[in-house]
């Protein structure tokens, strides 16, 4: 059992590692296409761990020592993920309230139906049907 949970962990801290790689050279599009991975990975990882839990499993001696390698590994890497996932974030942030800046126009109008200036928000619209 503890080798399930080993074999889950190395496969986890592989894709945390290349979903790092990713957010660290900002190649957003590859970070985005390894998410499922990640969570496939994370989800094996944690169905390993409870099965040995609810087994009883326990590692012993050198394959203790290898485990808890092996749990402070993963937390670094997990902790770097998060604070570049949180980087990521905060850039696209910026980005969509740059672009969203340069298109909204000018004074406190908002355009209207065929280009005509309309002063305040537009009323809210409400739709029902019955089907």
């Amino acid at each position: 059992m503890i080798e399930a949970v080993m074999n889950a962990a190395q496969r986890l801290m592989e894709a945390l590692r290349a979903e790092n790689a990713a957010l660290a050279r900002l190649d957003l599009t590859a970070a985005a296409d390894l998410a499922g991975p990640k969570r496939q990975a994370a989800e094996a990882f944690a169905a390993a761990y409870d099965a040995a839990h609810r087994s009883g499993s326990r590692a012993e001696g050198e394959e203790r020592r290898r485990a808890e390698e092996v749990a402070l590994h993963l937390k670094d890497l997990t902790a770097e993920n998060r604070r570049l996932l949180e980087r990521a974030i905060n850039l696209q942030s910026r980005v969509i309230e740059a672009i969203a800046g340069a298109v909204r126009p000018p004074g406190p109008g908002t355009y209207g139906e065929r280009g005509r200036v309309r002063a305040g928000r537009p009323a809210p619209v409400s739709f029902a049907s019955r089907v």
